[in-house]
């Protein structure tokens, strides 16, 4: 029977008829970062189907959907109970939920007849709750705080706090047979009242979640009560996106635990391939089990790390190297700014970088594979590098769900609300070749600039949120501040490239829109972090997207003559070099203990120490060498040396 039909027979059948399934648990406040959430249904008869069926979540904040799950395909089991949730919930859910996905509430779950396609949530606000194909509805929190605005639209007259018994990340939410509801301890998978047909339950164990391509992967298959009746025999898959046929050799993929045994054991051989295709996720799925079996954990993700990666030349931002890579700048590209000072050469310089007949704006969906190749890792392609945690993560870690624990993804310098440019792009990538026209003044585009976008831990990326830098941002605990230097001029570069923002000293008002602070910190930043060989790789390869440079990674010392001491000063390109003495000048010991020296070096010179946060702690002018005293406490410290216009700064480690 066509679905469409299926659907009116349902409600034609009227009210009484839904009472066959009703909403029978929910754990929306699970511990840590939500990896155990899940909502069970069950149904009055056994094995019964739920085509037609949809579970829709709610939000009290605008009564409005935002997120849907189809449950065509599914049918309750033995008990009449079916759940989905998180792929680490057991027993296994029949359909998996991203992590994170279950609001805490005050909100409502409910169960329509429709499909998901019914209910929009990609864009907020999605659809508003309605009461039309309303199967069932339960009205939850994770506190005393109903959700009055959809419990009214929805006619519920009850709410449950699942925080009830002060154990909000160990209980769940449970209906009762008499059909109301009471917290306890989750029971996913089986009747609340415990009672019900007992399922033999197949556990899949592995040694371990991470492998390199080489190795043999023991997988162990152990039911929970000796098999009887005849031979248990089940098949299971392993492909899973990039892991396909070719990354694995001899392997049985069918599993046989004979009669009166409980356990079994197949292996994976991963084949060593020779060309770098980036790490993988193999995917453990059981296929159809045998009536009475149950999985008890399914969808098993291992990873698989490719160890034909790529090592580059250059250095990471926390041990950097500079002058390797070689700048991409176009001839006569910077021509414009020769003999410019003050405003004019702002201007200037915001003639290249905004020039609507050059520059492309491409879209926030894009951002992701720009990052996966312009923030990769030096010493592993397979990896990003996180700026402000000063760590490599693997690029197969990109933040897809709504959970940033553990996951990488793409951090605003200038922040979103910030800059007036929150949602400005499309999310779905369309590629380098397809890119919209922009200007000085189309502040939208900001949403999806390169120059200020770059790989972030996720959580520390939700910490960091829309601080000023310096006066109030300043790095995760025990920072190196490799990164100084890198966001100073990404905001330098967006000051200048957008009409509307500006940088200022201290800590602006964050109602302010256009406004970063702080400008002198940004400024000191600038010197004290010089740009390396990472940046300006990332530099080179952003120009292939956007058709526009960061000039403040190309030449650092420009951002003084426009938003430092030397603004009013003319310009010229001899002023700023990438990496003027640095094949001259020697700093050692490293580590130091009771002295540094600095050597190498003609003429009049001047050392200056700084802490990593970027306070001046020593100053000494010199001639040729010097060797200076040290009474600093132990730590990290930047150490810049200037001769004449040519400065350089390294840094060391004092015991």
């Amino acid at each position: 029977m066509p679905q469409k039909l299926l659907t009116l027979l349902f409600l034609l059948l009227g009210v009484s008829q839904y009472a066959q399934v009703v909403i029978n648990e929910i754990d929306a406040d699970t511990p840590s970062s939500d990896l155990l959430e899940f909502v069970e249904l069950k149904s009055d008869t056994p094995n019964f189907s739920l085509d037609g069926y949809v579970l829709v979540f709610f939000n009290e904040t605008n009564t409005s959907c935002y997120y849907a799950y189809d449950l065509d395909g599914f049918a309750t089991d033995i008990n009449g109970i079916a759940h989905f949730g998180n792929n680490q919930v057991t027993p296994s859910p029949l359909g998996i939920f991203s992590n994170g996905r279950i609001q805490n509430g005050p909100d409502v779950v409910a169960l329509y007849l429709g499909d998901a396609s019914d209910f929009q949530f990609a864009v907020q606000p999605g659809t508003i709750a309605t009461t039309t194909n309303l199967v069932d509805a339960l009205a939850y929190s994770n506190n005393n705080t109903p959700p009055t605005n959809l419990m009214a639209i929805l006619g519920l007259s009850v709410f449950t706090n699942e925080n009830a018994t002060a154990s909000v990340t160990t209980h769940s939410i449970q209906r009762k047979n008499d059909g109301t509801y009471e917290v306890k301890s989750p029971t996913p998978g089986v009747n609340n009242d415990g009672s019900g047909v007992v399922l033999n339950y197949i556990t899949v164990t592995i040694p371990q979640n991470n492998y390199i391509e080489g190795e043999e992967i023991p997988i162990t298959f152990t039911t929970s009560q000796p098999v009887s009746g005849t031979d248990l025999i089940f098949n299971f898959t392993i492909v899973n996106g990039n892991f396909m046929v070719n990354d694995y050799a001899g392997t049985n993929l069918t599993v046989s635990i004979p009669v009166g045994l409980s356990t079994a054991q197949n292996s994976v051989y991963l084949f060593d391939d020779t060309t770098d295709e980036g790490d993988e996720e193999m995917l453990i799925d059981l296929q159809a089990l045998p009536f009475g079996y149950v999985a008890n954990n399914d969808n098993i993700l291992i990873r698989i790390y490719d160890n034909d990666y790529v090592v580059q030349t250059y250095g990471t931002p926390l041990n950097p190297t500079y002058g390797l890579v070689t700048p991409t700048i176009p001839a006569g590209y910077y021509d414009s700014l020769e003999g410019l000072s003050g405003n004019a050469l702002k201007q200037a310089v915001q003639d290249i970088i905004a020039n609507p007949a050059v520059v492309r704006a491409h879209n926030y969906g894009d951002i992701e594979f720009i990052l996966k190749e312009a923030d990769k890792n030096p010493l592993n392609s397979n990896q990003v590098w996180q700026m402000y945690v000063e760590s490599p993560k693997s690029i197969l870690d990109y933040q897809t769900g709504s959970s940033n624990i553990g996951v990488w993804n793409r951090e605003h310098i200038f922040p979103q609300s910030r800059g007036g440019f929150s949602g400005g792009t499309s999310s779905t990538a369309d590629g380098i070749g397809i890119w919209l026209p922009t200007n000085a003044d189309d502040i939208l585009a900001g949403h999806a600039d390169a120059h200020h976008l770059r790989a972030e831990d996720g959580a520390e990326n939700s910490t960091r949120s829309n601080r000023d830098y310096g006066s109030d941002y300043n790095g995760p605990t025990g920072s190196q501040g490799s990164w100084n230097g890198d966001v100073a001029r990404a905001l330098f570069y967006m000051a200048v490239r957008y009409n509307g923002l500006n940088l200022v000293n201290g800590n602006p008002s964050d109602a302010i829109v256009g406004q970063m602070g702080d400008l002198a910190t940004l400024l000191t930043w600038n010197s004290t972090d010089p740009s390396d060989d990472f940046e300006m790789n990332r530099n080179n390869y952003i120009y292939t997207w956007q058709m526009n440079r960061n000039p403040f990674i190309d030449y650092p010392n420009l951002a003084d003559y426009i938003f430092g001491a030397n603004f009013g000063q003319p310009w010229s390109s001899t002023l700023s070099t990438q990496n003027p003495i640095e094949n001259r000048i020697a700093i050692y010991p490293n580590p130091a203990s009771d002295y540094l020296i600095v050597s190498g070096l003609e003429g009049t010179s001047k050392v200056e120490i700084f802490t990593i946060t970027g306070q001046l702690v020593k100053r000494q002018d010199f001639d040729n060498e010097i060797q200076i005293n040290l009474d600093l406490i132990s730590g990290m410290y930047l150490v810049k040396v200037t001769n004449g216009l040519q400065s350089t700064t390294k840094k060391i480690v004092i015991k």
